[in-house]
């Protein structure tokens, strides 16, 4: 299981890539909710969220299939997500704001991320089963795919949810 972690950074981190662009590539409903519309930082939260989810089912599937004993997996991933999101923030609004947008930063920071991200997933899937676990983390994984829907469609109009490359809120027209 530490190996399957360990790649997995890897593995969303190229992820994060292709789900920055598949939104430009392929504009609908649901790739609007699951990948980044524009380049306003909450929309950039989103490349914590999917990729790290899409690698989540793919562990499902490999304990399964290697008879790898997990718990909590759901609510490792949705727990994952939701600290994962506030961890990244926090430092990035902070450097974002005395030195600017630094694209070496960001990808550091991101990087460092999704090892902590996939760190904390090993601990919460190690941890012994928590009653309700699955239902915690499917109602948390709504939770976070509802806020991404409706601050995409309807995005309070400050510094967070602004693409300043493209003088916008929310979704290009």
């Amino acid at each position: 299981m530490k190996k399957v972690k360990i790649i997995g950074v890897f593995v969303i981190m190229v992820l994060s890539v292709l789900c920055h662009f598949l939104y430009e590539w392929n504009n609908n409903f649901i790739f609007s909710i699951l990948f980044p519309v524009n380049e306003s930082i909450f929309e950039h939260m989103k490349l914590i969220a999917t990729p790290v989810f899409l690698y989540g089912i793919f562990e499902y599937f490999y304990y399964k299939k290697k008879n790898i004993i997990f718990n909590n997996l759901l609510l490792s991933l949705s727990v994952s997500i939701i600290l994962g999101i506030i961890v990244y923030l926090i430092p990035y609004l902070i450097i974002d704001k005395f030195i600017g947008h630094n694209m070496i930063v960001s990808i550091s920071l991101l990087f460092l991320n999704y090892c902590f991200i996939e760190y904390l997933s090993y601990k919460i899937i190690n941890y012994r089963e928590i009653k309700y676990s699955s239902y915690i983390g499917v109602a948390l994984l709504f939770l976070i795919y509802f806020v991404f829907y409706y601050f995409t469609y309807y995005p309070p109009l400050t510094h967070l949810f602004y693409d300043s490359k493209n003088k916008i809120y929310g979704i290009k027209n």
